[in-house]
């Protein structure tokens, strides 16, 4: 039987201790959504909405009966708020497993750092809590409107286009229609499945520009051997690679993430992405 779109009793004092955000999403998995509204950020002259590269999340699912759960994260911070959240993290028993960039050129600097932690889900989101409350992040709910249909007339980008190119469609949240890709095998960390709204998904998010064109970025989720092929494919469609690195520290198979960044023609850059995607393990059409 599901679960209720806000996991109904089962995780009631985590939803409390979190501001009630979290919602269900695929693989039994509650997930919050923090982003960076409070912040201006300009990257190439583009400012960038919270949804395209600003948004902070945590994710838990539970392990077994006995209600143990995994809890994984991506805390988006600026220079001065990275101290005083990992030392607050640390305290209180949440561990980091990444602390770097994945834009260029922004003003001011932003930074990411992802959090894992497993162990009783109160405890780790009240540790969560205290930790974000050492930053600037806003724990109100957002008062922007809900995500519109990619169909919107508001919307100025060809979604129909970039989801037939990209063989994948998404959805239009926050001004920015964003895209999920989940890979093709089974990811396990700390001995449990890692579902793809844990962080183990693609992601390409496409921000309007004007006449057609976009700011992109987002992540490839990539095996080793995939890490030089992505790379070859988005710099032949004028894509840069922004960031290359880990997010986690135990999960099999050993996965990198590669982050990346263009503004130009919607349609024409998720032609890019495809043959990027294309590069990498997608699951078996149905």
């Amino acid at each position: 039987m599901s679960l209720p779109a806000d996991g109904g009793p089962t995780w009631a004092s985590v939803q409390q201790a979190l501001g009630g955000r979290g919602a269900m999403q695929p693989g039994d998995v509650l997930r919050f959504g923090f982003p960076r509204t409070d912040l201006t950020v300009v990257a190439d002259g583009v400012t960038l909405k919270p949804t395209l590269a600003l948004g902070s999340w945590v994710a838990f699912k539970r392990m077994d009966a006995g209600g143990t759960t995994m809890v994984m994260g991506d805390l988006v911070l600026t220079e001065n708020e990275v101290s005083p959240v990992m030392l607050a993290l640390q305290q209180n028993g949440v561990e980091q497993t990444a602390l770097h960039q994945h834009v260029l050129r922004e003003n001011p600097r932003v930074l990411y750092m992802h959090i894992d932690a497993h162990g009783d889900a109160v405890k780790i989101a009240n540790a969560i809590r205290i930790a974000i409350g050492a930053s600037k992040t806003p724990m109100t709910a957002p008062t922007a409107p809900a995500p519109t249909s990619p169909a919107s007339a508001a919307f100025d980008l060809d979604t129909a286009a970039i989801a037939r190119t990209l063989g994948v469609a998404g959805r239009v949240n926050g001004g920015v229609y964003q895209v999920n890709a989940p890979r093709a095998e089974r990811i396990v960390a700390h001995g449990v499945e890692v579902p793809p709204s844990m962080g183990v998904a693609t992601v390409m998010n496409f921000q309007p520009t004007g006449g057609g064109k976009a700011a992109i970025t987002g992540d490839f989720v990539m095996t080793a051997a995939e890490v030089n092929p992505v790379i070859r494919a988005l710099r032949d469609h004028g894509i840069e690679v922004t960031a290359l690195h880990s997010h986690m520290l135990d999960e099999t198979p050993r996965l990198f993430f590669m982050h990346f960044w263009a503004n130009a023609n919607a349609v024409t850059l998720a032609a890019g992405l495809r043959a990027a995607l294309d590069q990498t393990a997608r699951p078996a059409a149905r």
